[in-house]
Formats: structure tokens, C-alpha cells, sequence
């Protein structure tokens, strides 16, 4: 199998990556982000449905994204080379993220064979790591996971090359990174932990105590 973390990624991702910077910068000095910012992160991620480990339907950005710290990596059910290596990666990001996950936290891994992994055999392959509430491992037509995929800079031609790069965001304050998921169990926690702290600054008061 191919392993090829980087290849044909760079673009979409990159674009991904400014857009959270554009949008920390443009939202930065506020307490609540403006609706602005949240329609236009809506827009570039879309809210293209997919089906989640449970058979339930999930909106890419209103319902997986939007205002949370998420993690996402790529995988099908039938791979038996890396795949099971990403899977328990997630799982101990999945044991740091402790009480959060659910919450504020979500981790998100979207198969490349849609055709093939339908939300049992999803389910299947995430009781193999004990996955709880707030890890959504999805599915749903090919038309929708392929864009899903290449919005997230996952889009791949070929299943076995799908990418080994996990995508760390904090999608509040727009603060991205992308590592290896190969990389080792205690890199991985440590930039989780980085995105996971990022805070968005409080607005300034005004003069006299007044906004």
C-alpha cells in the first residue's frame, strides 16, 4: 500500500489553512464570532450530509464542525496496513480529549470506499477502538463523502492511497495544523493538546465599562 502522507494534498489544504487564519484575524478581537465569519466557514466546508457509524445523518459543518475542536483523518474498513495504526492513534487522542469529547471536542474519520462501508461496517471497525459519543466515523453517498473528502484535503483516486495525515483544528479561532499520523502516540497528544488550548480573545471592554 501506498504511503504517501503528502501527495496531492497540498492545495486543498492550503487552502483550508488560510481560511482559518483569514477568519482568526477577521474574528479575533471578538467575544462571539460574527455571523459573517460563520456563514463564510460554512460555505468553504459546506453542510453536505454524511451518515455517521450509527446510521445517523450528520451536516458537515453545522453539526461535526462548527465552533469546535475537531480532529480528521481518512480510512476504510477493509485496510489493513495503516489504517488500524491512524484507528489507535484516535483512540488516545480520543482518551486526552477525556470528558470534552462530545462536548466541544470532536473526532471525525471519513472512509474513502463509501461504496463499500456502509454504517455497520463503520461501527464494526470503531468498536475495535472503543469509540464513544463525539467520535463520528462516516460514510454516505460517494458524491457527498468525495466532497467532504476534498474540501478536508482527503480527496484521493485510489482508496490505498488515502492520506496519513491527521488535520487538527480549532475551529472557533481558526488555528489548524496537519501532522503525520504515523507520527509518535506522544507528538500526536501534544499538538492535540496545543489546538485543544487555543482560546479566542475576549473583546476589550469599552471606556467607562461599556460595549
Amino acid at each position: 500500500m501506498s504511503r504517501r502522507p503528502d501527495s496531492r494534498r497540498g492545495a486543498g489544504l492550503a487552502v483550508l489553512v488560510a481560511l482559518g487564519l483569514s477568519l482568526a484575524a477577521a474574528g479575533g478581537a471578538a467575544a462571539e464570532r460574527p455571523a459573517a465569519e460563520v456563514e463564510a466557514a460554512r460555505s468553504y466546508f459546506t453542510d453536505v450530509e454524511l451518515v455517521d457509524q450509527n446510521g445517523h445523518t450528520r451536516r458537515l459543518y453545522s453539526d461535526l464542525m462548527e465552533g469546535k475542536v475537531v480532529v480528521v483523518s481518512s480510512m476504510f474498513t477493509t485496510c489493513a496496513a495503516v489504517c488500524p495504526l491512524i484507528g489507535q492513534k484516535m483512540q488516545r487522542l480520543q482518551e486526552a480529549a477525556g470528558e470534552r469529547l462530545g462536548r466541544d471536542v470532536h473526532l471525525i474519520s471519513i472512509t474513502v470506499d463509501p461504496r463499500t462501508d456502509t454504517p455497520a461496517r463503520l461501527h464494526a471497525w470503531a468498536e475495535q477502538f472503543a469509540a464513544r459519543d463525539g467520535w463520528y466515523v462516516l460514510t454516505g453517498s460517494p458524491e457527498n463523502v468525495g466532497l467532504a473528502l476534498s474540501k478536508l484535503g482527503f480527496a484521493v483516486d485510489d482508496k490505498d492511497d488515502h492520506s496519513t495525515i491527521v488535520l487538527m483544528g480549532n475551529e472557533q479561532t481558526g488555528l489548524w495544523k496537519k501532522t503525520n499520523g504515523l507520527s509518535s502516540t506522544d507528538a500526536l497528544v501534544e499538538l492535540f493538546e496545543g489546538v485543544l488550548a487555543d482560546a479566542r480573545p475576549a473583546a476589550e471592554p469599552a471606556a467607562n465599562g461599556r460595549r
